[in-house]
């Protein structure tokens, strides 16, 4: 009897660590990130998407569309495609 009641104590004690290192350990947590990200005159966002851990935006700016990806913790960017129509 003794035995069990101690196995249980035990169990419940990791139990409540686990929680306790997640909760006090989680990423993330830092706050709400505001950023303001400008785009030529003129251009028009066709399309957001959001996939793992990247932001793409699909922007058209005049004849040509262009992607940008933004890194989705930080919000910064991390590359630029360009669409260009062959002349």
């Amino acid at each position: 009897m003794l035995a069990s009641a101690l196995t249980t104590v035990v169990a419940v004690g990791a139990v409540l660590a686990v929680i306790g290192y997640r909760l006090f350990k989680a990423e993330g947590s830092a706050g709400i990130v505001e950023v303001t990200a400008t785009l030529p005159k003129g251009a028009r966002i066709i399309s957001t998407v959001a996939a793992g851990e990247r932001i793409t935006v699909t922007i058209q700016i005049a004849d040509a569309i262009e992607i940008r990806t933004f890194d989705a913790k930080t919000l910064q960017p991390v590359g630029r495609l360009k669409f260009l129509a062959e002349p």
